[in-house]
């Protein structure tokens, strides 16, 4: 596929979202990337989380950014928590263990980027939430699929 310049926002596409007890309660709004758009080598979009949400814990292969747009939370790199709100950034290095959680009261928004062109090259490993052995390893394909 050839990269064109191309211009979307997250009302052009639907919320995809995720309500268990491994991945978590979340919501996923997939800007560029997913086989949607003519981009390549970049997957980016925006997290919903109502307050109390959470995306379990988990690895994959590529590295991730998230740009806190509004709201709260914590997020949990390699088992240490760190608060984030409106204006913060995370750099996640490949297959580093993280989550995060909306803990204000109100919606924690974040834009996130993988360097791959389609969710389809992303392989979610989640390690399961809480004491919730069961879930543990659990391999999912990204939003949508």
């Amino acid at each position: 596929m050839v990269s064109r310049a191309t211009v979307r926002a997250p009302s052009d596409v639907p919320v995809v979202r995720w309500s268990d007890a491994v991945r978590g309660e979340v919501g996923f709004r997939t800007l560029f990337g997913d086989d949607t758009t003519e981009t390549d080598s970049l997957t980016a979009g925006v997290t919903e989380m109502e307050p109390g949400d959470w995306l379990g814990r988990h690895r994959h292969d590529p590295a991730e950014v998230y740009y806190i747009i509004e709201g709260d939370g914590t997020v949990v790199l390699d088992g240490d928590e760190l608060a984030v709100g409106s204006g913060s950034a995370v750099f996640i290095p490949g297959n580093l263990e993280h989550g995060i959680r909306n803990t204000g009261d109100r919606v924690l928004r974040f834009f996130y980027a993988f360097p791959v062109s389609s969710f389809a090259d992303v392989d979610y490993r989640f390690t399961g939430h809480g004491d919730d052995a069961d879930a543990r390893g659990k391999r999912v394909r990204a939003p949508g699929r």
